[in-house]
């Protein structure tokens, strides 16, 4: 990957590059499955960290950057006792939550978003790296009226991956990790002056076979998009791999796309203080 401008400014962005150093789309380019049962991973925030950093779905190419709410750099609140986000997170490239789909098991529309991950092995991972995990289970969040569906896995290189093969696993190896995880959800926009985020299925995490039939169909949708089949309204659909998208280009049209960005600028990058800050919210 390659980093353009200081990380925590509003110009900050992460594009990705294959093994002969072209740029490409870490939502389009980057195939959905690193090997048979096994799914790749974006990582777009490190656990323990605070920015929350995404891929830009609607930025050509789109690099990770970090998301702005009204016109200010966004960062996840210290919700006691958690430090920022409590797992490696990121997204499954080649999905799409379509907004313009109603889930038939939560009765909202997609997000407009790739799938989001909850990685949980013990490497906090690097932004913009690309890992391979092992799907366990998902959890059915429901953010302001959309479906915004929480995929449960674990790094394939996780030393302990052989012992997380369901949802159960995580229960009888990681106690209290996965209660920990919805009251994550519940209440992190809370300090932001959000109500707090509701969950389908009486927030219950449902098991791998699941996971993996919610992740093939946001795959159908993907595949939609980039055909041109389903109207992306503002999400980039360029990308330089997959074959039959009319949005397909050369590498050297990706690398004009990048070059052709304003230069980085060294305006402040330190993170903000308030971000250790720690908030306290009674349940």
């Amino acid at each position: 990957s390659e980093e353009r401008a200081a990380p925590f400014t509003l110009e900050y962005r992460v594009f990705l590059k294959n093994e002969k150093g072209q740029y490409i789309s870490p939502f389009h380019d980057v195939p959905i499955y690193a090997d048979k049962d096994v799914f790749h991973m974006v990582v777009e925030v490190p656990r323990w960290s605070n920015a929350k950093m995404e891929i830009a779905t609607k930025d050509p190419l789109n690099p990770i950057k970090q998301d702005v709410k009204k016109g200010k750099l966004r960062y996840v609140a210290n919700l006691f006792p958690y430090k920022g986000y409590i797992w490696n997170y990121g997204a499954i490239p080649q999905t799409w939550e379509d907004p313009g789909h109603n889930d038939k098991h939560t009765g909202c529309c997609g997000d407009n978003d790739p799938i989001d991950v909850c990685e949980i092995g013990s490497k906090v991972c690097a932004r913009g790296e690309i890992i391979g995990v092992k799907v366990l289970g998902i959890l059915a969040m429901i953010d302001e009226g959309e479906t915004d569906w929480k995929v449960i896995a674990i790094n394939v290189d996780d030393p302990d991956a052989a012992n997380y093969n369901d949802i159960n696993d995580v229960k009888r190896l990681k106690p209290g990790y996965l209660e920990a995880t919805v009251d994550w959800f519940r209440r992190y926009k809370v300090p932001d002056g959000k109500p707090e985020n509701q969950f389908a299925f009486n927030a219950e995490f449902k098991d791998k076979d699941f996971a993996i039939d919610i992740i093939k169909s946001t795959h159908d949708h993907w595949r939609a998009l980039v055909t041109k089949k389903t109207d992306g309204k503002g999400i980039s659909c360029m990308n330089t791999t997959v074959s039959g998208s009319p949005f397909k280009c050369d590498p050297d049209a990706a690398k004009a796309i990048v070059d052709a960005l304003p230069p980085p600028c060294e305006s402040a990058c330190t993170i903000p203080t308030d971000v250790d800050k720690w908030f306290h919210h009674q349940k």
